[in-house]
């Protein structure tokens, strides 16, 4: 029954780890989500400022 604290207290410490690397992966995740957002609309720009340089090509 001596055994029984100590397992205890070893699930909790896992349990406890488990939580912190959930945490740890949930604000990396959003933070790749950010950024990838962030990109896309840098790309968004990009393009639509080549396609503002190729109308003016094709009136000129």
């Amino acid at each position: 029954m001596a055994d029984q604290p100590a397992a205890i207290d070893r699930i909790d410490r896992a349990i406890a780890r488990i939580e912190r690397a959930v945490t740890t992966r949930t604000r990396q995740n959003d933070t790749l989500a950010k950024r990838h957002a962030a990109l896309r609309a840098r790309i968004a720009e990009a393009v639509q400022a080549l396609d503002d340089v190729i109308a003016r090509e094709d009136r000129g």
